[in-house]
């Protein structure tokens, strides 16, 4: 299994959250203001962190794995997992948070 294959999995199941719970009306429109600046820190982090650990040899990927395109010695596919868990976990503390007197700011 390619490492796109594997992102696509993980998104595909954030996605089918987000739409759960943005249908449901329990996604605000402040949680997702607040999902973006996290979205923007965790992806910062991600690119500065895997190019650290990659760099002194800490782990590498397979090429016929990966797509070959790269920020600093990170693949693309890399940035996958924070965008899913940045669409993932405030979808899930939406639906499974109380609702008691939600607005949608």
């Amino acid at each position: 299994m390619t490492y796109v294959a594997l992102n696509a999995l993980f998104l595909g199941v954030a996605l089918a959250v987000a739409v759960v719970a943005w249908a449901s009306r329990r996604l605000s429109r402040r949680m997702i203001a607040a999902a973006a600046v996290e979205l923007v820190v965790v992806l910062a982090l991600t690119a500065v962190f895997d190019n650290m650990m990659i760099a002194a040899g800490l782990f590498t990927y397979d090429p016929d794995r990966i797509l070959g395109l790269k920020l600093g010695l990170a693949p693309v596919e890399d940035f996958g997992y924070p965008l899913a868990a940045a669409i993932l976990l405030p979808s899930l503390w939406a639906l499974c948070g109380r609702q008691e007197g939600y607005t949608d700011d």
